[in-house]
């Protein structure tokens, strides 16, 4: 029935929301108006730029232009081998012509998730002729979509609901009102791109049936009955799942569907479950008396925050949520009763459910924001559901990682399962209601394995060259030496805690990491400048003491120490320290490892560090035999010096909500080898993506490059990490504006740019399609070999991307890395820009083999993570961020001079 909003809910009710998503519109003359994809790719919007390309170099020009995504230059790259391949892709059917109704809604008191769904089930199972028989689907917040249009465009609801046994129902009251009717462009399908809110549409539909039946988080789903859960430790359990996305490709609308794993918090007790997670809570049970002091209270408010409980002292399905604990123990909690009087929890809960709180000496739970709402902790549970936010252990880590950890065959089975099962996108009806089919095969397609480059690597003074043609693109380094050896005379070497045992073996690890050296082409001198030193594991927790320990040593060099050496018992929060102040206040390169690893017999490890050694203290690994402008000679010239830039950002822990972000762009300082970076680091507004400084940060690199070759660059690659598809406008806009403001600082320089994004965290996976000549598809069992690239069918239907696999996955299922190239002065083709990232992918300085990402972005990426640890002191309590101060202030300690150049960071 249609009425009157009645005035008291109204002014508690929220304000309409408008569509999430641009939807077509049409003006006075019947055109379709601005609409934006699904990847925000077909339309240019007016985003504007001050300069303009002309002859292959960029001038200034007063008119701006707007600026559009780069369009995929060719049909894709025709290099390399064919190799059939199967993408976990579903192809969607449907029918374009078909309506649909959006419509908003607004439930108030605002409810949980669960109830939300509890509440959509009631209101379209007795109102089905109001709703015109329609099946809407939910989308668990303010949105419906129908198939059919219901019978007035606003309707009003009353929900009831037991919320408690043997008391009155808790009603809700829904407002739903229509805010658009839309199709798929109809008979113009095939001209005209998907409008954003049809395919938005489409993806609530495929989520109803699984968010009707499992947990769902982001786009993911969990279920323990999906191969049930796995005690991880620490108050946490796994859950396996899938992870479901529609996204337009070149074969039409896809469904991405992959196997996912990911840690909940169990689902027992409030006090069983601090037991697990915090060891002082262990004992509490024997000591009932006990009183938490004041660092075990925040402990224990901090793994409690924010999690949804529910009682078991009666029967319901409400649900709390906990916002802190109360100030007093529970044996002193009163509240004021209608009368006046006073009355004591612990009574309370003795006259009204006969029950004798036993932790008397515990505080309460808060669970209200605005008044006192006292719960105990022992009559509390924890939903199930809730993603563990908190940060995992190592061993939890590892779990987490085994169990996600699937052989391809096994992944594929899995994927293939969920399109089968129960649980599936498929599962439900709400599909044929929306003309609405999702095939049960994964898409069919063929990629192509590039060439491997050939390496140049060092033999005495001689060069040698080598191709990697072994499976796995792996070269053995003991054959031969690396590239630039550096010689280092002045080094030092810590220990810090170690067994009598282990602190021995000391001498024997110098020589053995000397000798490898010396195998390597890495000169490193015999004898450390001053006797190695012991130092107890508690000096890494004194950021003070350890700062004078290393000056010493420091001094001892004559302030000339090309290397310090850390041996530590255990990994510890000091770590952080000796890095900051290693780096910043004194100048010294370090290189840290575990007493544990130098006692392994094998030789595999002392390689890997003297790599790590040799590249932080000015040497490189291998560089490519052929170089790059002889591999890509249309693009690049001997004589006219490139230079590739990464850039990443990375962001505090999910529970911190003030601390900066911090922003890292490395550059190369050498051409054509083009395997040396140097870094630049900045701190910037709390979990900000776009690069605040970048125009600051690119100038100084553009700097040092002009030191080191007496020339500017004359094209940029640009490689950007962590930028998913919606930020793609604003981070192209922004972030090349000022690339271009920092060129514009030299009279005169206005080179060509490309400018590519870098996607790791995706869920699309390539599997060798079945060979009927191999027995019992044995193929299926090995990743995709080094070099598969695939830029058809799967990719964008008309932007310029591509899927490079570049490494060889030792151990689950490879994830390709994507690449979507959004500004291209230079003109690249599809051969061209799969080649160059390729072959960059061998030059990586830390193992002697291809690499998952392309060197500049994980360079970018380590260099971003050695300033989150400038800021992560050990000693938290020195470094406390208010929230009223602003993090923006706190920037980071300035790099020292004689290690800036270096890549310290690997």
């Amino acid at each position: 029935m249609v009425t009157s909003v009645i005035p008291h809910l109204e002014a508690n009710s929220q304000a309409t929301v408008l569509p999430k998503y641009p939807v077509i519109s049409l003006n006075s003359s019947g055109h379709k108006g601005l609409h934006v994809p699904l990847n925000n790719s077909e339309v240019e919007k007016e985003i504007f730029l001050p300069c303009d390309k002309k002859n292959g170099t960029e001038t200034v020009d007063a008119k701006p232009k707007s600026l559009a995504v780069a369009k995929r230059p060719d049909s894709g790259g025709v290099e390399g081998k064919p190799i059939a391949l199967v993408a976990n892709h579903f192809l969607v059917e449907f029918d374009p012509s078909q309506k649909i109704f959006h419509y908003d809604v607004e439930i108030f008191p605002n409810p949980s998730k669960e109830v939300a769904r509890m509440i959509k089930r009631k209101l379209v199972g007795e109102n089905s002729t109001v709703l015109s028989g329609a099946r809407p689907v939910y989308d668990g917040r303010r949105t419906i979509y129908s198939p059919i249009e219901f019978q007035d465009d606003k309707l009003e609801f009353y929900i009831s609901l037991p919320i408690e046994q043997n008391r009155q129902h808790k009603i809700f009251w829904v407002n739903i009102k229509l805010v658009s009717k839309f199709d798929g462009n109809g008979d113009d399908f095939y001209n005209t791109p998907l409008p954003q809110e049809y395919i938005h549409a489409l993806d609530v539909v495929l989520r109803e049936s699984p968010a009707e039946k499992c947990f769902s988080v982001g786009r993911s789903f969990y279920s323990s009955s999906f191969g049930g859960a796995k005690e991880i430790g620490g108050g946490a359990i796994a859950l396996k799942g899938f992870f479901q996305s529609l996204r337009p490709t070149q074969q039409g609308l896809s469904l991405n569907v992959d196997f996912s794993v990911t840690a909940f918090h169990e689902s027992i007790g409030v006090i069983p479950y601090l037991q697990k997670r915090l060891d002082f809570m262990h004992d509490i049970s024997r000591e009932k008396t006990r009183i938490l002091t004041r660092e075990e209270k925040k402990e224990v408010e901090k793994a409690l925050k924010n999690l949804r409980i529910f009682v078991c002292h009666r029967e319901t399905v409400q649900r709390y949520r906990v916002y802190s604990l109360t100030g007093e123990i529970t044996e002193n909690l009163s509240f004021p009763e209608r009368d006046g009087k006073n009355l004591r929890l612990v009574s309370y809960f003795k006259d009204h459910y006969e029950y004798d709180v036993q932790y008397t000496n515990l505080p309460c739970l808060q669970i209200s924001r605005r008044k006192p709402c006292y719960l105990p902790m022992e009559l509390c549970v924890i939903c199930e559901g809730q993603k563990f936010l908190g940060k995992l252990s190592d061993d939890q880590t590892v779990k987490i990682l085994k169990m996600g950890c699937q052989k391809p065959r096994e992944r594929k089975k899995i994927i293939d399962s969920v399109m089968e099962g129960q649980f599936g996108p498929t599962s439900g009806d709400q599909g044929k209601e929306f003309k609405l089919r999702v095939s049960k095969e994964m898409t069919r397609l063929t990629g192509r394995i590039l060439q491997p480059p050939k390496l140049k690597l060092g033999n005495g003074g001689h060069v040698r060259n080598l191709t990697p043609f072994r499976h796995d693109r792996q070269w053995n380094l003991l054959d031969s030496h690396v590239f630039e050896g550096t010689r280092i005379e002045r080094w030092a070497i810590i220990s810090f805690g170690g067994t009598p045992d282990q602190k021995s073996s000391i001498q024997k690890f110098i020589n053995q990491l000397s000798q490898i050296c010396e195998q390597l082409g890495i000169f490193l001198h015999k004898n450390t400048v001053i006797s190695p030193l012991f130092e107890p594991m508690h000096v890494l927790g004194n950021a003070k003491l350890l700062e004078s320990k290393l000056r010493k040593i420091h001094k001892a060099a004559f302030g000339n120490l090309q290397l310090l050496v850390c041996v530590m018992e255990r990994k510890h929060r000091g770590y952080t320290d000796l890095k900051r102040i290693a780096e910043t206040s004194i100048g010294i390169v370090s290189q840290c490892c575990l007493y544990s690893n130098i006692g392994k017999l094998g030789s595999q490890f002392l390689v890997n560090l003297a790599l790590k050694i040799n590249a932080k203290v000015g040497g490189c690994t291998v560089a490519l035999y052929n170089s790059l402008p002889s591999e890509i000679p249309r693009i690049f010239r001997q004589d006219d010096p490139v230079i590739f830039m990464g850039a990443d950002v990375t962001h505090p822990h999910p529970l911190d909500d003030f601390s900066p972000s911090v922003a890292a762009v490395v550059g190369s300082v050498n051409w054509p080898a083009a395997n040396k970076y140097v870094s630049r680091m900045r701190s910037q507004t709390h979990r900000q993506e776009i690069i605040h400084d970048l125009c600051a940060m690119v100038k100084e690199i553009l700097d040092d490059f002009y030191q080191e070759l007496s020339k500017l660059p004359k094209r940029i690659i640009f490689f950007r990490d962590g930028v998913s598809e919606t930020q793609f406008y604003k981070v192209l806009h922004d972030e090349l504006l000022q690339i271009r403001e920092a060129c514009s600082r030299f009279p005169g320089y206005k080179p060509p740019i490309t400018f590519a994004v870098v996607q790791k965290r995706h869920h699309t996976r390539l599997f060798p399609k079945p060979d009927p000549s191999l027995p019992e598809n044995q193929f299926l069992d090995e990743n995709v070999p080094p070099g598969t690239v695939v830029d058809t069918v799967i990719t964008h239907a008309s932007e310029f991307d591509f899927y490079l696999c570049s490494h060889w996955g030792v151990k689950g299922t490879s994830r390709p890395v994507h690449y979507h190239v959004l500004w291209d002065d230079n003109e690249f083709t599809s051969d061209e820009v799969q080649k160059l990232v390729y072959n960059l992918c061998y030059t990586f300085v830390r193992c002697p083999k291809p690499v998952s990402l392309v060197p500049p972005v994980y360079y970018a990426h380590l260099a971003a993570y050695r300033g989150r640890l400038y800021l992560d002191r050990s000693d938290s309590r020195s470094c406390t961020i208010s929230r009223s101060s602003s993090p923006e202030a706190m920037a980071l300690p300035k790099l020292s001079d004689n290690i800036r150049k270096l890549m310290f960071y690997c």
